[in-house]
């Protein structure tokens, strides 16, 4: 079943599938409910899983104004709100690991499961600094000379040149919404997540690397990490009969 929650002017579209206890389904950056559809069917054998389109993603609308991760998890609590749930499941994949993070570390949570989660800041060489300083100035001085609204059509598209593929196949807002995002660094909400936590990674993840994980592991009070051999970012595709078997197991236990 399809539905919709309004929020704050925003939408969230989301399916609804399977029957028992509530499980809450959040995909990736980039992605939408239909690429973590395997992980649904999974959850659906013994949850009611509510698999979400983020806004700015899939059917839901961009959201009107630049987001982060605190937005993003207040709509999810919005969506727990209105569903009466009690305590769900959350399985966050990489950037929906992120919403998954924040929301547990503040609310009744029965599980987390983090699939290549986001949620912690790299460590990044002098080089990429001295680009952003760059990028900063040139922002600066062309809005300066061609106006506001001239101007970020400019910076829009000098960061297309030299952007990720994320940053490159988003929208502008999208754009503004992601170099917000990823900038932020949730290690300090770990310690306060209560909830018995799995952590499920591919080891050759180079998104977010194995060593993010393992850093969740050692700040998440009851987590454990199993991670898969020659595995990417996207685990739960590159193995799925051994991921389907994990997630089984942990839902189950």
């Amino acid at each position: 079943m399809d539905k919709e929650l309004q929020y704050n002017g925003n939408t969230l579209t989301y399916r609804v599938t399977g029957s028992g206890s509530p499980l809450i389904l959040m995909h990736g950056w980039g992605c939408n409910r239909d690429t973590v559809a395997s992980i649904e069917k999974v959850a659906a054998e013994s949850h009611t899983v509510y698999n979400v389109d983020f806004p700015g993603f899939g059917l839901s609308p961009e959201p009107d104004e630049v987001w982060g991760v605190e937005e993003y998890t207040r709509l999810i609590e919005e969506l727990v709100r209105a569903e009466k749930l009690d305590a769900p499941v959350l399985v966050g994949h990489s950037f929906g690991g992120r919403v998954g993070l924040l929301m547990a570390s503040r609310n009744p949570v029965k599980k987390l499961i983090l699939v290549d989660a986001a949620g912690i800041k790299p460590h990044r060489p002098l080089k990429y600094y001295l680009k952003v300083y760059s990028f900063k100035a040139s922002r600066k001085l062309l809005t300066s000379f061609l106006g506001k609204e001239r101007g970020m059509k400019a910076v829009d598209k000098l960061r297309g040149k030299s952007g990720s593929a994320d940053y490159n196949s988003a929208s502008p807002q999208m754009r503004r919404i992601l170099s917000k995002v990823v900038n932020e660094d949730l290690k300090h909400v770990m310690p306060s997540i209560k909830a018995p936590t799995l952590l499920i990674w591919g080891e050759n993840d180079t998104a977010t690397p194995l060593s993010d994980a393992r850093t969740m592991e050692r700040l998440i009070p009851d987590a454990g990490l199993v991670s898969f051999p020659g595995c990417g970012h996207y685990s739960f595709l590159d193995n799925r009969a051994q991921f389907a078997a994990v997630l089984r197991s942990f839902l189950n236990s």
